[in-house]
C-alpha cells in the first residue's frame, strides 16, 4: 500500500492548494452579503472568480486522485493521510496569508504528522492487497 504514498501526497497537497485558491479569491471579492434580489449575481460573482474557479477546479483534480487511490488501498489507510491537508493549509496560511502560526499549531501540527506515521506504518504490515478488495456484501433482501 506504501507504494501509493506519492498519490495520496498529491491528493494532499491538490486539496490544500485549493484552499489557498479559494481564501486568495475570497479576499479579492472582499466581504460577501447575499440578499434576495441580488443572490443569483453574487454567486456567478464569487464562482466565475478566477483564483475560486480555480480552487474548484483544483478540487476536482484532488477528488479525481483521491478515487484512484480508494480503488488501490484500503479506505482506513488513505484517508487519515487526508489530515496532512490541516498542515499543508496552515504552512501555506502562514507564508502567503501571514496568519499566525502560533505554538497550540505547531503542536497540533506535530500530533497530526505523528499520527499520519503511525498509519503510514500499519501500511507496512498486514494490510491487504489492492485485488484483496471488495465491496461490502449486500443488507437488501430480495
Amino acid at each position: 500500500m506504501t507504494k501509493y504514498i506519492p498519490f495520496i501526497l498529491f491528493t494532499v497537497m491538490t486539496n490544500a492548494a485549493a484552499q489557498v485558491m479559494l481564501k486568495y479569491g475570497m479576499i479579492t471579492l472582499g466581504p460577501i452579503s447575499f440578499s434576495a434580489d441580488s443572490f443569483i449575481q453574487r454567486v456567478f460573482q464569487i464562482v466565475f472568480n478566477p483564483w475560486v474557479f480555480a480552487g474548484l477546479f483544483t478540487f476536482v483534480i484532488s477528488m479525481a486522485s483521491h478515487l484512484y487511490v480508494l480503488s488501490k488501498v484500503d479506505l482506513s489507510f488513505a484517508y487519515p493521510f487526508l489530515s496532512l491537508a490541516y498542515v499543508a493549509v496552515a504552512l501555506f496560511a502562514w507564508a502567503v496569508f501571514k496568519e499566525e502560526l502560533g505554538a497550540y499549531k505547531i503542536a497540533g501540527i506535530a500530533l497530526i504528522m505523528l499520527g499520519t506515521i503511525f498509519i503510514a506504518q500499519s501500511g507496512r504490515h498486514g494490510a491487504s492487497e489492492p485485488g484483496d478488495q471488495s465491496p461490502p456484501a449486500s443488507t437488501a433482501s430480495s
